[in-house]
């Protein structure tokens, strides 16, 4: 039976809330399918705004691979702001989605794509609206299969309760599997229900299906173990890996957004992962090894790209993209190539010993001259240690003063507070750096007009990195260092002025540890939240931190853990950690003597270009690192 858009009833509504803009649909490159010509339909979902949501890279690709094959349809939904949200419960509107607005709840499939844990009380929201029990239990062989992806998967454990499914790494090939497994699944009449199918997903190992296992905990708080409670199941799940990207060059018809969003560029990713070996990085971790497209897939990405959407601007994304091995030949043959057109080619932020002027002269032709941001992450030389970025403050003068002196007028440095073994010095440097990249600036040009922006972030530990042992900071004293940083920088008159400063407070950083570390308890404090009108929550002005202390001392009153517990408390080796049943391919004793090297401010190569270091991922993986050069080169568009 085909399904209805829900459209007719939406429409007369939308004249009363913000930016309607964003629920209407109809982009350029969307698609519509015929409901009754597909057999697997899948709802994909950024728990974030429209704005946000839109130009995510991850659910664009999944929705134009899922759409290429035949009989599968794949159709996207947002988090709706709370005026629609309360439109919607006052006149009984379901979730929809934005392409053909259909209720989220008749698709066989909602997967979810969380970049950050602050989205979990936004999956609820649309859970409920939906129409789809909040808790995994309770569901029923008429409701979709609730799969959660992205970065945050790699630890599921506190959204446990609500999701079906979780999906660990690359979604191309595994979203194809699924789709197949769904589709056997229902052509076989759907023996055994909603159970069958998820024992099916299971059984693969390449699916985690959180209810088949079992959490036991000792008195003092820590887990015992977590076990299969069902034989078929793996012990372990495994992540999934693409290992030749030029295979997926995705995507081709990019969704052009018909209100404002945070990215309004075409973005092509020239490489996924990354072996720098940043000990905070939880991408740079999970992500490896590290995979690169070839120049000319590079460049067939961006014609195409460009003539499918009018997009004016290209990013060229990866975790580290100066990082390339034909870097250099890629800037150059795009920008001979897009030379006398609007186009306009974008690095993201850049590592100080990856930057080279010929490299950002290329991306800035035709006298474009943007700012240019570089992360040190660390203020001391000692904190860029423990971290293992081994970047020196004498490299960032140098490579700001070159940038000076080739016309750049701005640089932005991006610092974390909060770091293992941080100290108040360590956050004051910052000041001192930021004093002298001004200093060389007006060197460099004898001008005064020369600016530095600095941003600040509070530091998370997060799963699957050397700091998953660490204790967090306290939000108390990341606000005092920042506060003290702050008087330091103002109080100076000689460059003062020239030094922005831009941090977030420590409060929403503990928030996020508590999710990005917890364990299945967890799970009852953010529907305590989400029930309190927890809503939102990686937006500042939505953000309470009164509201999740509050349900969270609730929720453990009874509980030998408090919030507390799951932030600024260190773990030992021998501790069982919640992720530790979900295979990154990091070999845990590896990560163990990296966070020893951490404490003992010892730093640690990038195995691209030296001998490997054994943290264990090719061989558990079965990968191997792909790197050029290729020695191909890009040529000319004779139409352009």
């Amino acid at each position: 039976m085909p399904v209805e858009s829900l459209f007719s009833r939406l429409e007369p509504l939308l004249p009363s809330v913000q930016k309607p803009i964003q629920y209407v649909g109809g982009e350029l490159n969307s698609q519509l399918k015929d409901w009754d010509e597909t057999d697997v339909r899948w709802a994909l979902m950024y728990p974030d705004a429209y704005e946000v949501g839109q130009p995510n890279q991850g659910v664009q690709i999944l929705y134009e691979i899922l759409n290429e094959r035949d009989g599968v349809l794949a159709e996207r939904t947002y988090s709706v702001w709370p005026d629609l949200e309360a439109v919607m419960r006052e006149h009984r509107i379901p979730q929809f989605t934005v392409d053909a607005h259909r209720p989220v709840a008749a698709f066989d499939v909602l997967g979810v794509s969380f970049s950050t844990e602050l989205g979990y009380t936004n999956m609820l929201t649309a859970l409920d609206l939906a129409g789809i029990p909040l808790e995994a239990a309770d569901r029923t062989d008429d409701h979709p299969i609730v799969i959660a992806g992205g970065h945050a998967a790699f630890n599921p454990e506190p959204i446990a309760d609500f999701v079906d499914a979780a999906v660990l790494g690359d979604g191309e090939e595994i979203a194809l599997a699924i789709t197949e497994v769904i589709r056997e699944w229902k052509a076989d009449g759907e023996p055994g229900g909603r159970d069958e199918l998820l024992m099916r997903l299971a059984a693969s190992g390449g699916v985690y299906v959180p209810r088949f296992y079992d959490v036991t905990y000792l008195a003092d708080g820590r887990i015992q173990r977590v076990a299969p409670n069902r034989p078929g199941v793996p012990w372990r799940i495994e992540k999934h890996t693409v290992m030749d990207l030029d295979q997926w060059p995705y995507p081709k018809k990019p969704l052009v957004p018909l209100a404002e969003t945070v990215h309004e560029r075409f973005s092509v990713e020239i490489f996924r992962g990354c072996t720098r070996g940043c000990r905070f990085c939880q991408a740079g971790m999970i992500t490896r090894p590290v995979r690169e497209r070839s120049i000319t897939t590079i460049g067939n990405m961006v014609e195409q790209g460009l003539k499918e959407s009018g997009f004016q601007e290209v990013g060229l994304l990866s975790l580290s993209s100066a990082d390339h091995s034909e870097i250099g030949d890629v800037a150059k043959g795009l920008a001979d190539r897009y030379a006398g057109t609007n186009t306009s080619l974008s690095l993201p932020s850049t590592r100080v010993d990856a930057f080279n002027i010929t490299l950002a002269n290329e991306f800035s032709r035709g006298g474009r001259r943007s700012g240019l941001t570089f992360a040190p992450e660390g203020g001391s030389e000692r904190m860029r240690k423990v971290i293992n970025k081994m970047v020196t403050e004498d490299d960032l003068i140098r490579t700001v003063s070159t940038a000076y002196e080739n016309g750049w007028r701005q640089v932005k440095l991006y610092f974390m507070c909060g770091l293992p073994t941080e100290e108040d010095e360590d956050v004051l440097a910052i000041a001192d750096m930021a004093k002298r990249v001004i200093q060389a600036g007006r060197e460099a040009t004898g001008r005064r007009d020369i600016r530095c922006t600095v941003s600040i972030g509070g530091f998370v530990p997060k799963p699957h990195t050397p700091f998953q042992w660490a204790a967090q900071c306290d939000h108390e004293t990341v606000d005092r260092r920042l506060r003290a940083l702050k008087d330091l920088l103002r109080g100076d008159k000689e460059y003062g002025r020239a030094i922005g400063l831009r941090y977030h407070d420590g409060q929403p950083s503990i928030i996020e540890g508590l999710l990005s570390r917890g364990d299945r308890r967890v799970g009852k404090v953010i529907r305590a939240v989400w029930e309190d009108g927890g809503r939102f929550d990686g937006w500042s002005e939505h953000f309470s931190y009164e509201r999740w202390t509050a349900c969270a001392e609730k929720v453990f009153a009874d509980e030998p853990v408090d919030l507390g517990w799951y932030t600024v408390r260190e773990r030992d080796e021998v501790e069982v950690l919640p992720w530790d049943h979900l295979d990154a391919g990091l070999d845990r004793e590896w990560l163990w003597q990296d966070w020893q090297d951490a404490v003992d401010e010892t730093e640690v190569e990038d195995c691209r270009w030296t001998p490997c270091y054994d943290c264990g991922v090719c061989p558990t993986m079965g990968t191997e690192i792909q790197i050029g050069p290729t020695g191909k080169k890009l040529l000319p568009l004779s139409v352009v």
